[in-house]
């Protein structure tokens, strides 16, 4: 857990030094000079997920999300979320939901490559057997520490394209993801 923490404060002191140097390298300008200031609203981003599957197998996934661009290149945001699966199958009916909060950091080295940090905390709803081998379910915590990077492309004026590759460095007893196998994801945005 020690070396988990010591490489995730050297990833975001990496990331702050980046910022820095960016800061440092542009030329002074004037101090009475400062253009004209744009609001702080256009340092802000929405987007999300969104997802129906209705069926046998029904899942529905909501979880929103809010951004703010701290530099040009550096962003930070949150995104609370909610799942809920309900399963059936020959007369059997399982159902399950999850809720939590997501907590990310991004920065473009290249504006189509990034670095991603993300901390996930996560209440699963998971299954054991008890003493008397009866299946019962039980909520738990679950917390996430994502680390990795991203490709997107811009396909027109306000659509792009994004694949990102993320490893759960946390590998909780209780995580989907303890296999150490990474995370993989494929998506599309559309800005208004």
């Amino acid at each position: 857990m020690k070396k988990i923490a010591a490489f995730t404060f050297i990833f975001l002191v990496f990331i702050a030094s980046l910022s820095a140097q960016e800061d440092s390298l542009r030329p002074k300008q004037n101090p009475y000079h400062k253009g004209p200031k744009k609001p702080v609203t256009d340092k802000f981003y929405f987007g999300g997920n969104l997802g129906l599957t209705f069926g046998t197998y029904t899942s529905i996934s909501i979880w929103p999300m809010v951004g703010y661009k701290i530099t040009p290149k550096l962003s930070a945001g949150l995104q609370p979320g909610f799942d809920y699966i309900k399963y059936k199958y020959q007369g059997f009916t399982d159902e399950s939901s999850s809720y939590g909060i997501k907590i990310f950091s991004r920065y473009r080295v290249i504006p189509q490559f990034y670095f991603h940090a993300e901390y996930d905390y996560i209440n699963f709803e998971l299954y054991d057997y008890n003493t008397q081998n009866e299946l019962i379910s039980y909520r738990e915590n679950v917390p996430f520490l994502f680390l990795g990077g991203g490709l997107s492309q811009q396909l027109g004026e306000n659509s792009w394209m994004y694949v990102q590759i993320l490893f759960d460095v946390l590998q909780d007893k209780n995580s989907p993801y303890s296999s150490g196998e990474p995370f993989y994801s494929l998506g599309f945005g559309v800005g208004f």
